[in-house]
């Protein structure tokens, strides 16, 4: 799978910080119920990789990780199952690694230097990142006109209440959101209602 193919499983891509793996395959059930399939599992805490196993396990979960820094990290992503691979931003040596791997890779950029590299790369599809703190609508809408074939996921501060808006953007493909999984122990109906009505947000 591409990294578009992953982009376009729904509207909006779950981000998932989790702190404890026994939590992982309830919320994976709940938000594939709803419709939302690329599931990316942030780096951020002890139990992430544990979290990508389990979740991998689920029927229709498409899982990634994300928050991954560099090689070392992508590595363990992979082996631990993730299908496709975030950065919060966009490095050379960490896109030749996914490059080499063939691995769907969604890397951050924030300016116009950050997608010239990439596009030198020969990546043209990026998260935007943060979303909200790097100008919002205005500055995507801004960066995308003359770069008119990129596509993003916009992520960082986007909720359920302004998500649409963002895709109603011809460049935006998804946006990624962490709204869909309340802080606490997992709630599968809540979770589920929440990933529906996720999914059924508009591009």
């Amino acid at each position: 799978m591409n990294v578009e193919e992953v982009m376009l499983l729904a509207p909006v891509i779950p981000v998932l910080v989790i702190e404890d793996a026994s939590h992982a395959r309830v919320i994976a059930e709940s938000l594939v119920a709803g419709g939302l399939k690329a599931l990316e599992v942030t780096l951020r805490t002890p139990a992430a990789l544990d979290v990508i196993r389990e979740m991998t396990k689920v029927e229709g979960a498409v899982v990634g990780a994300g928050t991954v820094l560099n090689e070392a990290d992508l590595d363990t992503s992979i082996a631990a199952g993730a299908q496709f691979i975030v950065s919060p931003g966009l490095t050379e040596p960490l896109a030749r690694a996914a490059l080499k791997r063939r691995i769907a890779y969604l890397p951050g950029v924030t300016n116009a230097g950050d997608i010239m590299r990439g596009l030198d790369l020969g990546l043209d599809r990026f998260k935007f990142f943060p979303a909200e703190a790097s100008g919002g609508i205005k500055a995507l809408k801004a960066l995308a006109a003359p770069f008119h074939k990129v596509r993003f996921c916009p992520t960082g501060g986007i909720s359920q209440a302004s998500a649409a808006e963002w895709l109603a953007l011809e460049s935006v493909l998804c946006v990624g959101g962490s709204w869909v999984l309340p802080a606490g122990v997992p709630d599968k109906a809540v979770i589920e209602t929440l990933a529906r009505d996720a999914a059924a947000l508009r591009r």
